[in-house]
């Protein structure tokens, strides 16, 4: 009796898994997903996008194709973005800043000297703080599926070397168009002037702006060391990317592909934040090669900026939320004290 039990377990197991393997594989169809990028692709995102890529054909079987498109071939973020919500796109790889419009709480991640070091960010953006932004999304008709690395900005100008807060007075300095970014600014007595990225250049090359701000990447690769000599590690603001879903697919998705999906997000934005570090460290040494001289921010120096910006939080507490800006306190204080 026991050797029949045994003899039917061994045909019937190896079927029984076959079939459970086979039921698991068709919750996976064939699917050609989308992504856009406002940059392209030989920043670090590309190489995060690769990754996602091989880790989506790895694990649904080669079913979840990537198709990336860069430098805005489907529209800048904000209409790629507006492409998602209508279920018209799926996916998209943005900036927090630009759609603040679209889900103000995002303005947090615009607050001036919120970070003050990539350690922090990423507790912050992959824990609990993170999720609680993400949760919010949905409502919007998008789906966050990772935070990836935009960076810390800094800042450029052709007039002086600026290492003092009360350097900056005077300074006519380009800004995202984003009333935190420009409310910052004037905070720290500079002329703030909102202009296009596209403008940028041309702007400085004239001298109709004397100064930018940006990650170093952006930067040395925008070779803005042309028309800038000096360059300070203000490290004002961190932000990050989003990697957006349409929420009109994502509810079209079988369970099995969102967690495809949602994993292969995440060792995209390990690969991706990886090669920005990396690469951050060169840009930097190349504009020193490039002639641009660098100054550094003494802490006091550090703590009269944050003390000009102070007052950014509460005017801008209405359009983000009391909650949101309490909670990232909160939780930063949490991290430091564990630190």
């Amino acid at each position: 009796m026991n050797k029949k039990i045994a003899v039917t377990l061994a045909v019937a197991l190896p079927v029984a898994l076959a079939a459970f393997a086979g039921s698991a594989q068709a919750q996976v169809k064939e699917r050609n997903i989308r992504v856009s990028n406002g940059i392209n692709e030989d920043h670090p995102v590309g190489n995060g996008v690769a990754k996602m890529r091989a880790c989506m054909a790895d694990k649904s079987g080669g079913k979840l194709k990537l198709q990336a498109f860069w430098g805005g071939a489907l529209g800048g973020d904000l209409q790629a973005t507006q492409a998602l919500r209508a279920g018209t796109q799926e996916m998209v790889i943005t900036s927090s800043s630009p759609l603040v419009g679209i889900v103000p709480v995002l303005g947090v991640f615009d607050l001036p000297f919120l970070f003050t070091n990539e350690k922090e960010a990423d507790a912050v953006l992959d824990g609990v703080y993170g999720k609680y932004i993400s949760d919010q999304l949905p409502a919007a008709g998008v789906v966050n599926l990772s935070y990836w690395e935009n960076g810390f900005r800094n800042l450029t100008n052709s007039k002086r070397a600026v290492s003092k807060a009360e350097e900056l007075t005077g300074l006519k300095v380009r800004v995202m168009q984003n009333n935190i970014f420009l409310d910052s600014f004037k905070s720290m007595g500079a002329n703030a002037t909102p202009m296009a990225f596209g403008e940028v250049f041309a702007a400085l090359e004239t001298h109709a702006i004397d100064g930018q701000e940006n990650p170093l990447v952006t930067i040395d690769t925008s070779k803005l060391y042309e028309v800038q000599k000096y360059l300070t590690l203000t490290r004002h603001a961190y932000t990050p990317f989003l990697v957006l879903y349409s929420k009109k697919l994502w509810d079209q998705l079988s369970a099995e592909e969102q967690t495809i999906l949602s994993e292969c997000a995440a060792t995209g934005r390990d690969e991706e934040r990886r090669v920005s570090r990396e690469l951050n460290d060169k840009s930097l040494a190349n504009l020193k090669k490039q002639g641009m001289q660098v100054s550094e921010v003494s802490k006091d120096e550090l703590a009269k900026m944050r003390e000009a910006t102070a007052a950014v939080y509460q005017r801008h507490e209405a359009s983000i939320g009391k909650e949101a800006i309490e909670r990232l306190k909160t939780e930063l204080a949490k991290i430091r004290g564990a630190n």
